[in-house]
């Protein structure tokens, strides 16, 4: 049950700066909506079928909480899995975020790849963006493309996942990735707004997305490993986020997230067993609002980091302090693993040998055993297991 929470903090101008060093349409021409032709009847015209970066992006957070959703962002393994979320998101008829780790980026890349200095980690991302890329249209649905938690001293991985950002860039005139998550939280507060300000100026001539964390997330997950952390620590202040906000705006057309702990932790876990205080949402809401005096009483947009075994009153009351995403992964690993293991249990008998079965002893099992079938199992049981997710957030039948 981890439901850290993440807002979206723009500079005062609109949309991203455009990077000195690349020739792109300014944000104006980038956010000429009343001349484009909407894709979707309930969503921005900005927003496409595809994979969703820069100035759409932004429309689309921005949508969702003056409509009153929250995007399910999922961390992906691999093709099954990110084509399950594709799936899904058509569906439940919403947008979906698929989302890449550092240990997920090497698994996909192959764990006998050489990883010296992350190169199967990025290369492992890199290569499932560019899938993300060529079928997410097929679908019909908006994507955001993300990575989840880079530590201190994980920061190589993301200078190489910057190199393939810019690269693509100066090709096709937007970003790889829609977001990257920093995650310095274990830092002195100074130092990590200091880094993550460093990063967000790269990131702004990119068009990409920031998400930042304060506090801490608890349990573990994906080597980020918080299980012995001070319980003082999974609880932000108000006044660190205003601090952070500050600081990020003074980068030119920053857009950025932060996750802001409220208890939660990775993992699901027995009721009882973690106390949330959701209400830090709105606590946060109302003093940033009365630090900035613009009469905005929910001007930040909230991010649930993880949400796996969330009450689903925890999840909408969330969402009403103006959460647009919510991230999900033990749940859907448990979907996955659920259909493989039914499917065994159905065709059991079918998959003891290549030749024998139930229907006689000179009978062939390949269309059983074949890969794609138990696969298929577990991504039919993910993306409905999504589906469910989506309805929690609110985020059926959004687009039409």
């Amino acid at each position: 049950m981890k439901l850290s929470t993440a807002f979206l903090l723009l500079a005062p101008a609109a949309g991203f700066a455009p990077g000195a060093s690349y020739s792109r349409p300014s944000a104006l021409q980038m956010s000429s909506t009343e001349t484009e032709t909407k894709a979707f009847a309930k969503l921005p015209a900005s927003v496409k079928p595809g994979v969703v970066t820069g100035k759409a992006l932004v429309d689309l957070l921005n949508h969702a909480k003056e409509a009153g959703f929250a995007i399910p962002g999922v961390n992906v393994v691999g093709t099954n899995s990110i084509n399950s979320c594709m799936e899904a998101a058509a569906k439940y008829g919403g947008p979906i975020m698929v989302t890449f780790s550092k240990g997920g980026g090497q698994f996909i890349a192959g764990k006998a790849a050489d990883n010296t200095d992350d190169k199967a980690s990025i290369a492992g991302c890199v290569a499932a963006a560019k899938h993300v890329h060529e079928v997410a249209a097929l679908y019909g649905v908006p994507v955001v493309l993300h990575t989840d938690h880079c530590q201190k001293a994980w920061l190589p991985w993301m200078d190489g996942l910057i190199a393939a950002n810019e690269e693509y860039y100066k090709i096709n005139g937007k970003p790889l990735f829609s977001s990257h998550m920093l995650d310095l939280s274990e830092e002195p507060l100074e130092e990590n707004i200091a880094i993550c300000k460093e990063y967000m100026e790269k990131f702004a001539k990119l068009d990409i997305l920031l998400e930042f964390e304060l506090g801490v997330t608890g349990g573990e997950e994906d080597g980020v490993d918080n299980t012995d952390i001070d319980s003082a620590r999974l609880y932000t202040q108000p006044e660190e986020v205003y601090y952070a906000y500050e600081q990020l705006s003074q980068v030119p057309n920053a857009a950025f997230t932060c996750a802001a702990s409220f208890g939660n932790v990775h993992g699901v876990y027995a009721p009882g067993n973690v106390e949330l205080k959701p209400v830090i949402l709105h606590n946060t809401q109302k003093y940033i609002s009365e630090k900035l005096g613009n009469g905005d009483d929910k001007p930040m947009k909230f991010v649930f980091h993880g949400g796996s075994g969330s009450s689903v009153e925890d999840i909408r009351y969330a969402i009403e302090a103006g959460v647009i995403k919510m991230n999900i992964d033990t749940d859907t690993q448990w979907a996955f693993w659920d259909g493989v293991r039914g499917y065994e249990a159905k065709y059991h008998d079918y998959l003891q040998g290549q030749i024998g079965n139930p229907e006689g002893d000179d009978k062939p099992n390949k269309k059983y055993y074949d890969p794609r079938m138990s696969l298929r199992a577990g991504e039919e049981s993910m993306a409905e297991r999504l589906c469910q997710a989506a309805d929690d957030l609110l985020c059926t039948n959004v687009l039409n």
